[in-house]
Parts: C-alpha cells; sequence; structure tokens
C-alpha cells in the first residue's frame, strides 16, 4: 500500500509540474502576443504598416481567455503537489522549539498536526465536489472561452481527492509512531524525525 501511495504521489507531481509549466508559457505566450500587438499597432503602424496589417490580420495578440485557463489550471497544479510534500513531510515548518522536545513529544506533535491536515483536505475536497455539483447543475460556464466550469472543478477535485488520500494515509501512518514508537513511513525517501 505504501508503495501504490508513493507512485500516486509522485504521478500526482509530475502531472502538477506539466500543467504548471504549461500555464507559464501560457501566460508567456499571451504576455509576449499582447506587447507585440501594442508595437504593431504603434510604431509598427507608422513605420511597416503594411507588415503592421498583415501580422494583426493574423491574430497577433493576446491568447484569448488565458486568465481563464490559468484560474482553472492553477488549483489542480496546487493540489497535485500537497500528495508529495504530505508524504515527504517537506511542508514549511518552523521547528526552533519542537527540536528540543523527545522524540515521542515531537511524533505525537507531527500526528496531530498530520490529522488536522487529513482532515482539511478532506474538507477542501467534499466542498469542491458540492462546488462541481452546482456548477453542473446551473450549467455555469466561463465567460470567453464558454467551457462548462464544473470541468475545472473535476480537475481540482480529483487532484484534492488524491491529496486527502494521502492525509489519510500520512495521518495514520504517524499515529501508527505516535503510539509504537517505530517508524513506519520510512521507505522511498521518507524522513525520519531521528534523521531530521
Amino acid at each position: 500500500m505504501h508503495r501504490a501511495v508513493w507512485t500516486l504521489a509522485r504521478a500526482m507531481a509530475v502531472t502538477g509540474g506539466f500543467v504548471l509549466l504549461t500555464l507559464v508559457l501560457l501566460t508567456c505566450l499571451s504576455i509576449s502576443g499582447r506587447l507585440l500587438n501594442g508595437i504593431l499597432n504603434g510604431i509598427g503602424q507608422s513605420v511597416a504598416p503594411g507588415f503592421a496589417d498583415w501580422a494583426l490580420d493574423l491574430g497577433v495578440g493576446p491568447v484569448l481567455g488565458h486568465v481563464e485557463l490559468v484560474e482553472a489550471g492553477i488549483v489542480f497544479a496546487i493540489f497535485a503537489f500537497l500528495p508529495l510534500c504530505q508524504l515527504s513531510g517537506t511542508h514549511a515548518k518552523v521547528s526552533f522549539v519542537t527540536d528540543r522536545f523527545p522524540i515521542a513529544v515531537q511524533r505525537w506533535l507531527i500526528a496531530g498536526i498530520d490529522v488536522v491536515f487529513a482532515a482539511v483536505l478532506i474538507l477542501i475536497a467534499w466542498r469542491l465536489f458540492v462546488g462541481l455539483e452546482e456548477k453542473r447543475a446551473f450549467s455555469e460556464t466561463s465567460f470567453l472561452l464558454q467551457f462548462p466550469i464544473w470541468w475545472a472543478y473535476a480537475a481540482g477535485l480529483a487532484a484534492a481527492g488524491a491529496a486527502a488520500f494521502t492525509g489519510v494515509f500520512v495521518a495514520g501512518g504517524r499515529l501508527v509512531e505516535a503510539v509504537t514508537g517505530r517508524e513506519v513511513l520510512t521507505p522511498d525517501g521518507e524522513r525520519s524525525i531521528e534523521r531530521s
């Protein structure tokens, strides 16, 4: 089971990275198009009006609806990285006080935090599901591209569901570690308290 969860987490992170890279490239393309459109309409019309008109007729300009695509994709990308962060324990933390606590106390603190984090992820996934149902029921679409908004909710829900599943898995493992005093979540790059 542990290996399957790690495989899921890595696959989600790679997919999230691909989506994020695509969104960055789309944004750069749109900004470049907007800049080039301004140049062609300004300086281009006075220096080379024929070329400027030809380029503008090709559609040089910002990507239509790129903001809508970024809004839709960024939710998926954010939640896609959470499973790997949760498994590897690489969330941001401030531990200059808790590092001085005994290992047993540290284990219980980490377990408590992971239980709360899993509960929050479940809550978020549930609310995304509710939002998806509402958007689908009312057939809401985006303003410019007119794609159904529930598609973005579905993508976000898939990633949030994977994050919630991983969160529950990690919380369970951390509770076992706190109760037994032995490490459960160490294979495949998982950091342990003794090694951190």
